[in-house]
């Protein structure tokens, strides 16, 4: 049996164990903080398939609801597919993971985290991407690690590293920083405006707090590390690789690619293809070569060619410099009927935003499992359909880079979005790309963000993003010898580039960023080059959004619901809400407007309604029910005589029919009193459920039964209309009670 080991790592309250479990995997570590464990594997398959050209690495990390003492919800007791947290936490860990595989190395890697234990005290993210890190170096995969991974909350101006969930809701900065002894290798987060300075701060506390991680891992690779294992490394044959660099040489690569637009430099390339295939066909024969060969050299060839004049010369494949924005243009209002629209697009890259405006029972749930919040009002999704890059194919729901792209999204945006208690709306945007050539994630939130205004939000301040990239030249041993950062990177930049480097943020700082690298890890220098050049390109698309609409606007669409908010004792919301809800639903039904109470019982109402006779109508009931009428008798105000009502049927009789007129109190209107005329039978006039007027001619002082008639309330309403020379509304009230200021 193999002996159990244990690490801690000093100052940060991480502990990696291994040995005692899951002995036939790869590498099993075991990590934990404070209470919460996540249990972390890593395997490789010791054979490929035939043909294979890419490196199938898939991460799964999953939350287990028993790990909180929780049944999953929904009738089957059984967790399901992942949901967008887990595969959040999945591609937080495979990003860093991913470039640090050797070369040419395409066996298929499989790496599974599993929540084990959560005291909802600590979250399990951080935990994940270090058992990751700590299983793949004490297994047989060869792999260039370890890496360390910690989070950074800036709380009352001070950095902390691995604060704990409660501590994060005062920070404004959630940095997830990862990177090796030397370099940062993949950062995402969101900040409160952070000043580039400030940033710049952070990682470098960031790069110092994951070394003692990163020390607890070599440590336990020492104690229980398996020799790494020797593979076969896939590449070209020299004989191929010699045919196709003579039939297409280097220059001419560069030709089919250098000043042509997107769908031009494909046909280009893909001519040069199957010109050096024809050429290995002739030489070689058939058999005696792969596609791998073909498509191994090719992206050799473009890999070299997309960065020669761009280290060589600072310009680029589509003739632009290092620093310089494709063109740019904004356009809000582009949809007629919804709630706020905008159509943003930077050179091919186009994506049309679209907001929803709700009321707050529409946030989405969550479901809490490891703590913190369980519901948000801010939602972005991110659409990413085939036609979009010029393709046929399949067109399902969202896949993890959608996920990914709309959370990117949606994190920059929320620092900028108004108070709650000041704009208690639910908001979702729907970003659709319609085109893509590079960054539509940023594309998303300069959408995004005019959508917000086009609809009224009064956000704090407009934001928008941009993505930098990396060229370099580096020697036999991995070190960089020449670099140029690049400024809103093509697809083609960022596939054969060695970063995407993505930062959104107002005029004032940052407020979301994500670094992606294909290379071993990022110098400082570069990652200050290229936070400062994105900050600058960050104004100038600021400039040109603005330029369609300079702040949000002063009214919501005709067609969004409007809120007013009123303030009830906070003893009498069960009173509102009614058994089992009956009353806040009737209310609902009748008026036609929504209703929401706020959930910490501060007494704050919330009705929506975009009709104005509704929402007055809905605070008028809610006023009579928690009023000053509400106090007495666990009912609506008392029903007064000479008085109009717009009342709901209630009940059906032969006699005639039941009217609510206040809730919870109501009178019977005599089948003799429903109509000027001789009436056979009530369901003639009125049905079950019905709004109709209705006049109190009397109440039995014994018995205190009312007496209604809607005769009378139509006699009197005739009376009004002649001696106003117009007709009211069947629906409207004759003189409407004045509703309750809004707060």
């Amino acid at each position: 049996m193999q002996q159990k080991h244990n690490v801690t790592v000093p100052g940060l309250g991480l502990t990696f164990s291994t040995g005692s479990i899951a002995q036939l995997a790869g590498g099993a570590v075991n990590v934990n903080v404070g209470e919460t464990n996540v249990f972390v594997t890593a395997c490789v398959a010791q054979t490929m398939r035939p043909g294979q050209d890419f490196f199938p690495l898939t991460v799964d990390y999953r939350d287990k609801y028993a790990a909180a003492g929780r049944f999953p919800g929904g009738y089957f007791k059984r967790e399901g597919r992942p949901s967008e947290r887990e595969i959040l936490i999945s591609r937080l860990c495979d990003r860093p993971c991913r470039p640090l595989f050797p070369e040419g190395f395409l066996n298929e890697v499989q790496i599974i985290g599993q929540l084990m234990s959560a005291d909802l005290i600590n979250d399990s993210d951080i935990a994940m991407v270090n058992g990751a890190s700590a299983a793949l170096a004490i297994s047989d995969i060869p792999w260039n690690g370890p890496i360390g991974c910690v989070r950074v909350a800036l709380i009352d101006d001070k950095f902390v590293a691995n604060p704990t969930i409660e501590q994060m809701y005062s920070s404004s900065l959630d940095l997830i920083y990862v990177g090796n002894s030397k370099d940062m290798l993949m950062i995402e987060g969101s900040a409160d405006q952070i000043s580039e300075e400030k940033f710049v701060e952070a990682l470098a506390f960031g790069h110092e707090s994951i070394q003692p991680i990163i020390a607890a891992i070599k440590e336990l690779q020492t104690l229980a590390g398996k020799p790494k294992a020797t593979f076969k490394l896939v590449g070209a044959t020299p004989e191929a690789r010699a045919i196709i660099e003579r039939v297409v040489p280097a220059e001419r690569v560069s030709a089919a690619i250098f000043g042509f637009e997107k769908n031009v430099r494909s046909a280009n390339v893909k001519l040069l293809k199957e010109e050096a295939k024809a050429a290995l066909l002739a030489e070689l024969g058939e058999g005696k070569f792969t596609d791998v060969d073909l498509n191994v050299v090719f992206e050799d060839l473009q890999y070299k060619a997309y960065r020669a004049t761009v280290l060589a010369q600072g310009v680029r494949s589509d003739k632009r410099d290092a620093k310089s924005l494709r063109p740019i243009s904004a356009q809000v209002g582009v949809l007629p009927r919804v709630h706020g629209s905008a159509m943003f697009q930077r050179g091919d890259t186009q994506n049309i935003a679209i907001v929803t405006l709700g009321p707050t029972k529409e946030a989405q749930e969550m479901d809490g499992l490891t703590g913190g919040a369980t519901s948000k009002s801010f939602i972005l999704h991110y659409n990413f359909p085939p036609f979009s890059v010029g393709e046929a194919g399949r067109f399902i729901g969202p896949g993890r880079r959608e996920i990914g792209h709309g959370a990117l999204a949606e994190r920059s945006l929320v620092p900028v979005l108004p108070p709650e208690d000041a704009f208690p709306y639910s908001i979702r945007v729907v970003s659709e790309i319609m085109a893509s050539n590079g960054s539509t994630s940023m594309a998303s939130i300069c959408g995004g963000c005019l959508a917000l205004m086009d609809a009224g939000v009064p956000i704090i301040a407009p934001v928008a993003g941009i993505s930098c990239g990396l060229m370099t030249e580096m020697a036999s041993d991995g070190t960089i010898t020449k670099w140029t950062t690049i400024t809103d990177i093509l697809g083609e930049e960022d596939h054969f580039g060695d970063m995407d480097f993505k930062v959104a943020g107002t005029t004032k700082g940052i407020t979301g960023f994500q670094l992606d690298l294909k290379i071993n890890g990022l110098p400082f220098e570069i990652a200050k080059t290229a936070i400062f050049q994105a900050r600058d390109a960050r104004i100038e698309i600021l400039r040109t959004m603005l330029a369609s609409l300079p702040a949000p606007r002063a009214d919501l669409s005709k067609f969004a619901p409007r809120i007013q908010t009123i303030q009830i004792d906070p003893e009498k919301i069960g009173l509102l809400i009614g058994p089992g809800g009956k009353t806040i639903r009737r209310i609902t039904e009748t008026t036609g407007a929504q209703i929401d109470i706020a959930e910490d019982d501060s007494g704050k109402v919330f009705v929506y309604s975009n009709n104005a006779e509704a929402m007055n109508r809905a605070i008028a009931e809610i006023d009579g029910l928690c009023g000053g009428g509400a106090g007495g008798g666990g009912g609506g105000a008392p029903i007064e005589t000479g008085k109009l009502y717009h009342g709901r049927v209630t009940g059906i009789k032969d006699f005639g029919c039941f009217v609510e007129c206040t809730p919870g109190k109501e009178g019977l209107v005599h089948i003799s009193e429903l109509a000027d005329f001789r009436v056979r039978r009530t369901e003639d006039v009125v049905k079950m459920g019905e709004m109709i007027w209705v006049k109190c001619v009397g109440i039995d002082e014994r018995s205190g039964k009312v007496r209604l008639s809607r005769k009378a309330a139509m006699k009197e309403m005739e009376g009004q209309k002649q001696a106003q020379g117009g007709q009211p509304a069947e629906g409207a009230a004759p003189a409407a009670p004045a509703a309750p200021a809004a707060h």
